[in-house]
């Protein structure tokens, strides 16, 4: 039995041997704003470039909804940058030896927002709640996986219990994707979850007091908060009054009200207006390099045309991204290798340089498939059939990190093999059902996580998109299911980053996916915030943050 107490100790070596920091951040003002020492009180307003399509962290998928619900949602540990667990609202655990249990003892002054008891019977009420078919959450209930249910030994111990064994748990249970509400809350506000709102009730450092769709949300202080994870900067309430977040998500429109004063932070400065902002002496660069799976293309293997290795082969080597990247990123993200960031524990460096850009064997991979012919246009044809490929815009999402014009540069490439590249821009109800529905030939996805098992996401064949999962290649294979179940089933650093380092490699060869870039999380901060910065998963943290006059 492996034990966690207050202190040093750890109980999880994450994923790798010789765990990988987060990539070094870089810009003016590094990693983290500092503006002097602590000031208490004041408004911060954070500006965002997409809204949640729901606020409810037990169902949502999206980073912004974990985001801005980590200050409304508390978790049972925290995590450090270099992979290390700390208490938080459990003040130690024990892990079973088969990874099938894991055991909390919990604080016993923690209280809801709504004046309730945090103990474990609350824990056991947002768990059981997570997996409910009803709840249909889309992300929660897989970091939960193979879970059973949660035992209530006391109320201040609570025991978690799995099917298999369970090794990336602990990860998964300091995320706000399992935070918790209000028991309270779970019964009589139903219906409102992901509304945000009042509805919201956690036992975080931020109150959810009010939410204006399409213009902004707003966050108070909790007065009575005394629970800060061992990870925090301070203990106590938070230095801020409150915060506001502002949804532009026209970058131009957020980098100007970052420049004249009217926001103190925005998100998502687009690559082009990095150098402005370093220039500005009244400004800073917030810059890290996001952990878990890169911005990739996952390429459909369940139907044709991508059903034909050679052809997906063809298609990953015939984009020039070093040359796409640069131009269109201006820079700021790098081209990526593997389908996880360099950041992420178990990355596997030697797939660096080992798929270049190479036209010509695209070309001939494409030849030896059958696709000879070339119609008017000069694209391929085979039994009178284009060489087509569905690649689906989502429409709130299109001009993220310029992706729209990167999607135009990865069209030009493959046009001169001879692959057509169908774009069609799409609302969350059509994209869904097409990409659900593996109906989609190209996918193009990233996904943040300090922790290597985005993996068994990405690529085992029990993480089906109709049942809640991510596995956009569609396509079973049974040493990629064997390798992602083995990370899964110890907590030996070596033998978790021997079975990631075959996955990757194994994914690159069958090319079930082309890895694009990086993403690095690029926030403008004012010079008179403080005491802000990102965790391990590269999301802000408004706790320690203050605002000086």
């Amino acid at each position: 039995m492996r034990i966690h107490r207050p202190g040093p100790a750890r109980v999880l070596a994450v994923a790798a041997a010789g765990v990988l920091l987060l990539a070094g951040c870089s810009g003016t003002g590094g990693g983290a704003a500092d503006a002097g020492r602590p000031v208490a009180g004041g408004t911060l307003t954070y500006a965002v470039d997409t809204e949640p399509v729901s606020w409810d962290p037990h169902v949502s998928t999206q980073d912004l909804t974990a985001e801005l619900q980590r200050q409304v949602f508390d978790s049972l540990v925290s995590e450090d940058a270099e992979g290390t667990f700390h208490p938080w609202l459990a003040t130690s655990w024990e892990v079973a030896p088969d990874l099938k249990s894991f055991t909390f003892h919990l604080r016993t002054d923690v209280k809801f927002h709504d004046g309730t008891p945090f103990d474990a019977a609350a824990v056991k009420a947002n768990f059981d709640h997570i997996v409910a078919k009803e709840t249909k959450s889309q992300y929660a209930a897989n970091l939960l996986g193979s879970y059973t249910g949660t035992t209530v030994v006391d109320p201040a111990t609570v025991k978690v219990e799995f099917a298999q064994p369970s090794a990336p748990f602990l990860q998964a249970a300091s995320t706000a994707y399992l935070g918790f509400y209000s028991p309270k809350a779970l019964t009589e506000n139903a219906v409102k979850l992901g509304q945000g709102g009042t509805a919201d009730v956690g036992t975080g450092p931020f109150r959810f007091v009010s939410y204006s769709k399409g213009q902004e949300a707003v966050f108070e202080k909790n007065p009575d908060y005394a629970w800060g994870p061992a990870t925090a900067a301070h203990t106590g309430p938070a230095h801020l009054d409150r915060f506001v977040v502002r949804f532009l998500p026209d970058a131009s429109v957020r980098v100007g009200a970052l420049s004249s004063g009217q926001v103190q932070v925005a998100k998502a400065v687009p690559p082009q207006s990095v150098a402005g902002v370093k220039a500005n002496s009244q400004l800073k660069l917030l810059s890290q390099a996001a952990p878990g799976g890169n911005y990739n293309l996952w390429l459909n293997g369940s139907l044709a045309p991508l059903d034909d290795q050679k052809v997906r082969q063809a298609v990953q080597r015939g984009i020039d991204l070093e040359l796409d990247v640069k131009t269109v990123q201006f820079g700021q993200f790098p081209r990526a290798w593997s389908p996880i960031s360099a950041s992420t524990p178990g990355y596997d460096k030697a797939l660096e340089n080992s798929w270049p850009y190479d036209r010509a064997l695209s070309d001939r991979l494409l030849d030896e498939a059958g696709w000879t012919g070339r119609d008017g246009e000069g694209y391929r044809t085979k039994d009178g059939k284009r060489l087509t490929l569905t690649w689906p815009q989502l429409t709130a999402n299109a001009t993220q990190q310029s992706r729209d014009i990167l999607g135009q540069a990865i069209q030009a490439d493959l046009k001169k093999i001879g692959v057509e590249v169908q774009r069609p821009a799409l609302d969350v109800g059509a994209y869904s059902t097409l990409v659900y529905g593996g109906k989609a030939n190209v996918v193009d996805l990233a996904w943040a996580r300090f922790e290597p098992d985005v993996l068994w996401l990405f690529f085992n064949s029990a993480s089906q998109p109709a049942k809640g999962g991510i596995n956009a290649t569609f396509l079973a294979d049974r040493q990629l299911d064997e390798w992602t179940d083995r990370g899964r089933a110890t907590l030996d650093p070596e033998q978790r980053a021997k079975a990631y380092r075959q996955v990757q490699a194994r994914a690159i060869d069958l090319a079930t996916v082309v890895p694009v870039y990086t993403p690095y999380a690029l926030t403008g901060v004012s010079a008179k915030v403080g005491g802000l910065g990102f965790d391990p998963d590269t999301w802000l943290n408004f706790y320690d943050a203050w605002r000086t006059p």
